[in-house]
């Protein structure tokens, strides 16, 4: 029998409660198309339902702070149940999407389906400082019960195969660009070059600058790989890295949103059945890390 899922949403300019749902869902395309977010409809409508959908699991409840908006995506994402409060999920579902990428409501809204000793997923980014991952990772009843990440880093674009690999040899830099703001999506960026580089040792220094919307990065390793991150504001760019190595340099644009969000929910959803963890608290402690390093502009120690 499929898993039961409740979905939490919304956040300004973050429509994922509307994807993810449709994903496992499939969806009504005459409501999806008043959903406020174009791409959506757009890279839903080349899928095939229910063939391209993942069957392991159904949304069958959903909340956001507003009730019309909560009935739309019951109705745009065939959702059978609305409820008044997010915790009246709890002994309803098997695990809990918290869709929402406004970091700073992740504890309060986690919270209580930690407690009762649910699966999680919390969308990106999970929180913006180390302080707050601790409180949250706390909140635990075992391991692997929250799962997060940047579905972007699932992107088929964004796989470091054999023939890159031998292209450009040993990697010494990345340089790596988004849209939008820092907070937001930097994370977009910074998880597939961390997955791309390995271990480089201790990230050791760090340099921030920004220019109106513009925020860049530079990063420092002990190996001596650096890495430089821009998140572009309001300019127009694809999500994108440029690997350069000893021999070559390659370029990786993202592109295919629908298979990224599905690998990802498909691995949350083997991690429910398995019990198993399938985002190391380790790796997104060095992701938060980065991003409350590029808030800042002081370097580490060490730098």
């Amino acid at each position: 029998m499929p898993l039961k899922l409740g979905v939490i949403g919304m956040s300004s300019g973050n429509g994922h409660p509307y994807s993810w749902s449709a994903i496992f869902n499939g969806y009504k395309s005459h409501i999806m198309e008043n959903c406020g977010f174009p791409a959506i409809p757009r890279y839903l409508e080349k899928q095939q339902f229910p063939k391209d959908s993942i069957s392991d699991a159904n949304v069958t409840h959903v909340w956001t702070q507003d009730t019309a908006i909560s009935n739309h995506l019951a109705a745009a994402a065939n959702i059978a149940n609305v409820v008044k409060d997010p915790e009246d999920m709890i002994g309803q579902v098997d695990g809990i999407l918290l869709a929402r990428d406004d970091a700073e409501t992740h504890y309060e809204l986690a919270a209580p389906f930690l407690e009762a000793g649910l699966p999680i997923y919390i969308d990106k980014p999970i929180c913006l400082s180390e302080k707050e991952l601790d409180d949250l990772y706390a909140l635990q009843k075992f391991p692997g019960q929250i799962f997060t990440c940047s579905a972007v880093s699932y992107g088929r674009e964004f796989q470091l195969t054999d023939a890159i690999r031998a292209k450009v040899g040993v990697l010494q830099n990345i340089y790596a660009s988004t849209p939008k703001d820092w907070e937001k999506y930097g994370i977009h960026v910074i998880e597939p070059l961390l997955k791309i580089s390995g271990d480089q040792g201790e990230l050791r220094r760090h340099q921030r600058w920004t220019q109106g919307d513009n925020h860049s990065v530079n990063y420092y390793w002990d190996s001596g790989f650096q890495a430089t991150i821009t998140a572009l504001g309001d300019l127009k760019c694809p999500i994108s890295l440029r690997l350069i190595g000893d021999n070559s340099w390659h370029d990786m644009v993202f592109l295919d949103s629908f298979y990224a969000f599905k690998a990802a929910l498909l691995d949350f959803v083997r991690g429910i059945v398995s019990r198993d963890v399938r985002t190391d608290p380790e790796f997104v402690r060095q992701v938060v890390r980065m991003i409350e390093c590029g808030k800042s502009v002081e370097t580490l120690n060490g730098g």
